[in-house]
């Protein structure tokens, strides 16, 4: 029996939690920014892990995503979807 692993957003993701891209998906407003986000990295099966929140409500992120880390805000983070890496 296999279980299923809870699905998430990268913006919601616990610091230092090791998470699995499971995809993109773009807000109607910025379809532009899934080609972007894949262009750096974001492509399904990478390791990616939320290194850091921001101060004063956490609007920018430090993310890492295989070998390289990226400063992201929020509303782009959310558009990566994860699954934890248990």
């Amino acid at each position: 029996m296999t279980t299923a692993l809870p699905m998430s957003t990268l913006d919601r993701s616990p610091l230092r939690a090791r998470c699995t891209v499971t995809g993109v998906r773009a807000p109607e407003r910025a379809p532009e920014w899934a080609q972007w986000l894949e262009e750096i990295g974001f492509l399904p099966g990478e390791q990616v892990e939320l290194m850091a929140r921001g101060a004063f409500g956490g609007h920018s992120l430090v993310v890492r995503v295989g070998l390289s880390t990226f400063a992201l805000r929020r509303a782009e983070a959310a558009c990566v979807l994860v699954e934890s890496s248990v």
